[in-house]
């Protein structure tokens, strides 16, 4: 057998680093991922396999060694995106698709789809971001809220969400309002707490600048000068995503995630999240994201239990359900 072709690309030091990976394990994933052979002499790094996995091979370096070289941190979750990206042919964000946040430094992009919700975010008073667990949605639209509290852009970031969960209500639970409301709130506080800090999260909340509140807490409120997050909105009914979304006022501007294959309500056709998706889009100031299983960046096994269901629901037959 003939030996293979081998292709040398020169990389910074940065770029080198990030994609040879702690330990040599980002360039262990693109073996095993693309068949090709990854090393790393010094100055660069040496692809060799045939035409098909060099070609995919270097397509991820670069898309890693550009996010590199642009400041941005790599996980092995981006490059196992980029990967999942090389083969589907599908386009990688670009460098820099990133928000600048002081605790974090940047929160970047890590799919395409990631990429373009932050651009609908930036440039739309109302986006809708609907798809899957594990596809950054929440965390995004958090970074993204918090970034324009940080420049001043607004002077509030509210999150709520519906508190729909065992079929408890809130009215039941001990406590004050924040005690029981937190154990609903618990992934936007961990969210919060990680963009920016415990501490700062803490002085903000107290200062009144940062509210997480259920749903129920928006009836009759007009939002000025906000940053709102409507979270889980696929648990929220028809009339409950018409008022909330009636309460945008001046200066004010709105995201909604959920996942619309993942509704709690009794009556499922009552979800407020896929009706207002189907009226309000194409509406002027008003954006839908849409995210796939193949945008998921959690453990790898995430997308592929995601993708599982979806083909179990596609198929509609209902065979084997207990």
């Amino acid at each position: 057998m003939s030996r293979k072709a081998a292709e040398f690309i020169p990389l910074s030091d940065a770029a080198l680093r990030a994609v040879s990976g702690p330990n040599g394990r980002h360039t262990a994933l693109l073996e095993d991922a693309l068949g090709a052979l990854i090393e790393t002499p010094g100055g660069g790094v040496s692809i060799s396999g045939d035409t098909k996995a060099r070609v995919g091979a270097k397509r991820v370096v670069l898309v890693i060694a550009n996010r590199a070289d642009a400041g941005d941190d790599v996980a092995e979750a981006d490059v196992r995106v980029a990967i999942t990206a090389a083969r589907s042919g599908s386009h990688s964000p670009a460098a820099g698709s990133s928000l600048p946040l002081g605790r974090r430094g940047t929160i970047g992009a890590k799919t395409a789809a990631q990429a373009r919700y932050l651009d609908l975010l930036a440039s739309h008073e109302l986006v809708f971001g609907a798809g899957p667990a594990g596809t950054g949605k929440t965390f995004l639209a958090v970074a993204h809220g918090a970034s324009l509290l940080l420049r001043g852009e607004v002077d509030r970031l509210i999150v709520t969400r519906p508190a729909v969960e065992a079929g408890e209500r809130l009215g039941f639970l001990p406590g004050d309002m924040n005690e029981k409301v937190d154990p609903y709130m618990a992934p936007v506080w961990e969210a919060l707490s990680d963009i920016l800090g415990a501490e700062q999260l803490r002085r903000r909340r107290d200062r009144g600048e940062i509210e997480v509140a259920p749903i129920a807490f928006m009836r009759g409120r007009t939002l000025n000068q906000a940053f709102v997050i409507v979270d889980e909105a696929q648990n929220t009914s028809r009339l409950q995503m018409k008022m909330v979304l009636t309460r945008l006022g001046e200066g004010a501007r709105m995201a909604v995630t959920g996942d619309p294959s993942q509704v709690d309500l009794i009556n499922s056709a009552d979800s407020g999240l896929s009706h207002a998706v189907r009226i309000l889009d194409g509406v002027k100031g008003v954006a839908v994201a849409r995210f796939e299983a193949s945008d998921v960046v959690r453990h790898p096994l995430v997308e592929r239990i995601v993708k599982a269901y979806d083909a179990d629901t596609s198929q509609g037959s209902g065979k084997g359900r207990g």
